[in-house]
């Protein structure tokens, strides 16, 4: 990076300047900066594409893996559907092949329709919608110019992307502290909204806000997060969820709060670059930087004053903020909402009260002290019935990903505080390289740490997405749960690091653990440093140094560099890098080198050779074919999560063997079938049990106290209620793929289907009769049910429904006269 400052990642890109509302409370227009009337209405397609062209100069320059852009206004639907398709697709001409676009549209909502829905459809463009709760709540401020209420064709737009729910980002709603903050939210909640955004009415010191009591905007929050609070975290709602990611030591989530650096630009109709859209409500040219998208590179804007005065982070604060106990989550507050004439903005934010109350009011709720998720009911009703698509699997994947963190966080702290950092840092100081090469793990566990998790706290800050990448690796959590067992296997902490640093493609040394003398890289690959020299589970750290996406061992000269993407060079050996399987458009990891794999119920395979990761190759391509297309409601949600395949060691007695580890996330282990069907049926099994596990991660379903154990028609030994739970949830989709496959193959189709729809409907009954599902659970059950039942009267051939009760006869025989415990009804 050129110049001291943050590169941007957030681009908010004016397309239209006007409105075709007139709300009172609108910064652009309602505020002291108005330089709104001399700007076009409309972007043109020139700007347009320079603004693309600079993005990607950015983008490029800085190694960014992911940017997000704005489509904004005005109203930005002015521009119409072919002017919105050409931005969209000029952006991702740029971009698509650069970095990741988060490509997302905010509106008001009141001209979408199911043609917008098309357009955005297409160019992957999801919508966010502005609406301030209830009709008497929204009414209040937004309405048409002649005073029309905009509430009906707002709702009908959320409606629409509701049906739509790829392209439902979120609902934006504007805090008046005269509407009833309960019936705001449930008004937003019942919407089913991805997230929900509470904004702070644009203030200042000079024009403060309506504020009946002293704390009037903490108190009408504070109800709302305790209603919140109460009903597990749903559905998300930044603010609070940023509030309890920075009182546990994690990034804020939004602009509004924190100690993050600012990386947002704002390009206006006419190409001028400006700083974010709330400093309107300061000054007149307030946002105004002088630079043009013409003229000027983005590095040129990352270095204007006032792009810089937003990125100092605690120095940038007034005294009285730096002295605030909670200065790490508030952050000052938002940048506008400090100014006061005569001092600028070197002043505590005019919410500084309410931003104090409510954050300690959070900081009292220990139970909330890590961000918590959960799904709207729309898609806990859906995940029930045994589907489950794009969107209902994104929500499961994102619980998980904030359980990593705090899990990786836990680990931090668990090593940090057995370790004593004066005595430590006396007897151990920053070793070198090649006082580090052979060192053995345990002498110094602390600095290693200590050291790896600055690494991801900074590159969680510069590159999320490569931390992101790194830490969706199922087995990261896996270690992350062993290690707080057994706290030897903390120096993987290291390696963990290295692998983001690699992906970042970021300059960095520290000391990996080599772990049986191999250096594991998540999602990388293994690097045997001692090569049949070193005993199994033997352990010592080694420094390792990457820089521009490659690494190397200094202490190992003969290895030279190794590239991540399993390139060698100066002759190497030794270097294992992850292979991956690929099959119409789709990707997943073939997982034979992470040392915490195995994790499952049977033994995990050793590193396959060429000729068995190829014949896995052909059985997943054929496998994915067959899903797609006798499957097909069931490839959304594998693309959204299953994101590794892990080789099993084959049963001795040739039988089918496949598992999920309860802690693994989006992994299916198998050992290599006999065909492709048979690793299609494995793999949609499976991931029932993968999407089960995430749900039970975050919704209660049944009385963890409950004991008793139940037959289960397709184990032979007694469950216990989870194990019911998640046996009929995976058996719903077996009984699904056989009832798909009685056209292709009627025999054994119709036995199977006649099979388990009976034995499947029993297990949900007996889940159903328990007595130990919370309502959450009964609900849950039924939708399940719901699903099996209609099943129960389609027509079977008379053989192939004596087949199956006789099959289900002698398990049933068979489990009775094995087990010591008398049957559950």
């Amino acid at each position: 990076m050129s110049g001291p400052f943050v590169p941007f990642r957030q681009f908010v890109l004016k397309v239209h300047s006007r409105c075709d509302l007139a709300c009172d409370h609108c910064y652009v227009y309602e505020h002291a900066d108005q330089s709104w009337r001399g700007r076009p209405k409309v972007i043109s397609d020139e700007t347009v594409s320079w603004a693309a062209l600079r993005i990607a100069e950015h983008v490029k320059e800085h190694g960014l893996d992911a940017v997000h852009v704005v489509m904004h206004g005005g109203e930005p639907l002015l521009a119409g559907r072919d002017r919105l398709a050409r931005t969209a697709a000029e952006l991702r001409t740029r971009l698509d092949g650069l970095c990741t676009l988060d490509l997302r549209i905010h509106t008001n909502g009141v001209l979408l329709d199911e043609r917008f829905c098309d357009v955005f459809a297409e160019y992957g463009v999801k919508v966010g919608v502005s609406l301030d709760g209830d009709r008497a709540a929204n009414d209040r401020h937004r309405r048409f110019a002649d005073g029309r209420s905009s509430y009906d064709p707002v709702v009908r737009a959320v409606r629409l992307l509701r049906s739509r729910p790829e392209l439902y980002a979120g609902l934006l709603c504007t805090i008046d502290v005269a509407n009833d903050p309960i019936a705001v939210y449930r008004a937003l909640a019942d919407l089913d909204p991805p997230r929900i955004d509470f904004l702070l009415p644009h203030a200042t010191w000079d024009d403060p806000p309506p504020r009946p009591t002293p704390t009037a905007y903490a108190d009408w929050l504070i109800a709302i997060f305790e209603t919140w609070a109460a009903e597990g975290g749903a559905p998300p709602v930044r603010m609070f969820e940023s509030i309890i990611s920075t009182l546990g030591g994690g990034s804020s989530l939004t602009e509004s709060l924190g100690l993050q650096p600012s990386d947002l630009v704002v390009i206006e109709t006419d190409g001028s670059y400006e700083q974010a859209d709330s400093l309107k409500t300061a000054f007149e040219g307030a946002p105004e930087t002088g630079l043009h998208v013409l003229r000027h590179t983005l590095d040129e804007v990352a270095r204007h004053t006032g792009i810089l005065a937003r990125q100092q982070g605690l120095g940038g604060l007034c005294d009285e903020c730096r002295a605030c106990p909670v200065v790490d989550s508030c952050g000052g507050g938002l940048y506008a909402h400090r100014y006061r004439s005569g001092s600028g903005f070197a002043n505590p934010s005019v919410f500084s009260a309410d931003l104090f109350k409510l954050i300690t009011h959070v900081r009292g709720r220990k139970r909330m002290s890590t961000p918590t998720h959960t799904v709207p009911a729309s898609a806990v009703d859906t995940l029930a019935s045994g589907l489950g698509g794009r969107h209902e699997v994104f929500h499961l994947a994102e619980s998980q990903r904030s359980l990593r963190r705090a899990l990786l966080a836990a680990v931090n702290r668990a090593v940090s505080t057995a370790a004593d950092p004066v005595s430590d840092a006396a007897a151990h100081p920053v070793p070198g390289p090649a006082a580090t090469a052979g060192r053995a793990a345990g002498e110094d566990p602390g600095h290693d740490i200590r050291a790896a998790w600055e690494l991801i706290a900074t590159l969680d800050g510069t590159h999320p997405g490569a931390v992101d990448s790194v830490l969706a690796h199922p087995y990261v959590r896996v270690w992350a749960t062993e290690c707080l067992r057994d706290r030897g296997h903390a120096g993987h902490l290291a390696n963990i690091a290295a692998a983001a640093a690699i992906r970042a493609g970021v300059t960095a040394s520290l000391d990996v653990q080599v772990l049986g003398g191999s250096v594991h890289l998540p999602t990388l690959g293994v690097l045997a440093v001692d090569p049949g020299g070193a005993a199994p589970g033997s352990r010592r750290t080694a420094r390792l140094e990457t820089a521009g996406g490659s690494f190397r061992l200094p202490g190992h000269g003969a290895l030279g560099t190794i590239t991540p993407d399993g390139g060698h060079r100066d002759g190497q050996r030794g270097w294992h890098p992850v292979r991956r399987l690929s099959a119409g458009g789709f990707s997943v990891a073939l997982e034979d080198t992470d040392p915490f794999r195995d994790c499952h119920q049977w033994p995990a395979a050793g590193r396959l050779t060429a000729e068995e990761a190829a014949a896995w190759q052909r059985a997943f391509e054929g496998a994915w074919a067959l899903i797609e297309s006798d499957h097909p409601e069931y490839a959304p949600g594998l693309r959204a999560g299953l994101t590794t395949l892990m080789p099993l060691t084959p049963a001795p007695e040739g039988r089918e063997v496949s598992s999920t580890a309860r802690h693994a996330f989006g992994a299916v282990a198998a050992a290599l079938p006999d065909g492709p069907a048979t690793l299609a049926l494995l793999m949609i099994h499976e991931f029932q049990h993968v999407k089960m596990g995430a749900v039970l991660d975050i919704l209660d379903l049944y009385d963890e106290k409950d004991t008793r154990l139940f037959y289960a028609p397709w184990r032979d030994d007694p469950r216990p209620l989870e194990g019911l739970l998640q046996g009929a949830y995976a058996h719903i989709a077996v009984t699904g793929f056989w009832r798909a496959r009685r056209h292709s193959e009627p025999d054994p189709a119709q036995a199977q289907f006649a099979r388990w729809r009976r034995d499947t409907a029993e297990a949900v009954e007996t889940l159903a009769s328990s007595g130990a599902l919370t309502p959450l659970g009964a609900r849950f059950v039924e939708r399940m049910r719901q699903a099996v039942t209609p099943w129960l009267d389609e027509p079977v051939p008379a053989e192939a429904l004596e087949v199956a009760a006789r099959s289900a006869r002698d398990h049933r025989e068979r489990w009775t006269a094995a087990s010591s415990l008398p049957e559950t009804p």
